[in-house]
């Protein structure tokens, strides 16, 4: 069970109770920076806000210290969400040897995503995939070289399921991003490398899915099923409503839906 866990029911309550407000201690605490000796004073991870009401549901869940899997509409924030929580909870423990204290993301890079048609070496191909989470972070930090400072003290490391295999993965959060492009050898190989202190995140769209054949897709509705009876994880589903990336991106998926396509 992951520190501070609470079974579903008691998160219910919990999420209602965390709705009637949040303290300012809570808010103060979103601008810990690490310490003085590894990264300045100016490293600061800007606070960010539940934006809907499933949004707040990841949130208290994640406080609740859940395994998550946020599912659903692209344009919902799933990866900010994720990235941003684990980073504010390293920050705000960085000194709780009980607590992870990086982040291991993971992204499927096999064929269908033809990155052999990709110039340069294998860790060169892989660097492409690093871009969308360079991003996210440097926004969250407010300085284009907070993803690399954050690499380089190797708080933050990124990987490829093909190179999974036969590792552990202690003190850390893992998350698995477009896991709708992982087939279940690499989502079981996935959750099969967590190590103590290591808790879980997921976060995908099986609508948007590169995989190719139906038993690769078929895949995700096992693997939900499995995780649907472990009690140690939630699941979080974001539909249409929840798009907070733009209108035009909202308005494309209700007409699309609408036409039931």
């Amino acid at each position: 069970m992951p520190r501070n866990f609470k079974s579903k029911p008691a998160l219910k309550k919990s999420i209602q109770k965390k709705r009637n407000g949040v303290s300012a201690a809570s808010q103060e605490k979103s601008n810990i920076f690490l310490d003085k000796q590894r990264i300045d004073q100016s490293f600061l991870i800007r606070r960010i806000d539940a934006l809907t009401d499933v949004q707040r549901d990841a949130f208290d869940a994640f406080d609740d210290g859940f395994n998550l899997i946020l599912t659903g509409a692209a344009g919902t924030g799933k990866s900010f969400i994720l990235l941003y929580l684990a980073l504010d909870h390293i920050l705000k423990n960085r000194n709780n040897e009980n607590e992870p204290s990086k982040i291991v993301i993971v992204r499927s890079t096999v064929p269908t995503r033809e990155v052999g048609f990709l110039p340069g070496t294998a860790e060169e191909k892989i660097a492409v995939y690093e871009e969308p989470y360079k991003a996210i972070v440097n926004n969250l930090f407010r300085r284009g070289d907070a993803w690399q400072i954050l690499k380089t003290k190797k708080i933050i490391e990124f990987c490829s399921t093909s190179f999974l295999r036969g590792t552990t993965i202690d003190d850390s959060f893992i998350f698995v991003d477009e896991y709708s492009n992982c087939n279940l050898h690499e989502l079981e190989t996935v959750i099969t490398r967590a190590g103590r202190n290591t808790r879980l995140l997921f976060s995908g769209d099986t609508v948007q899915s590169d995989l190719f054949f139906d038993r690769e897709k078929n895949g995700h509705t096992t693997f939900m099923k499995i995780l649907e009876n472990m009690e140690s994880f939630d699941i979080i589903k974001f539909g249409i409503e929840d798009i907070v990336r733009s209108g035009v991106v909202k308005e494309y998926l209700l007409a699309k839906h609408k036409l039931g396509l």
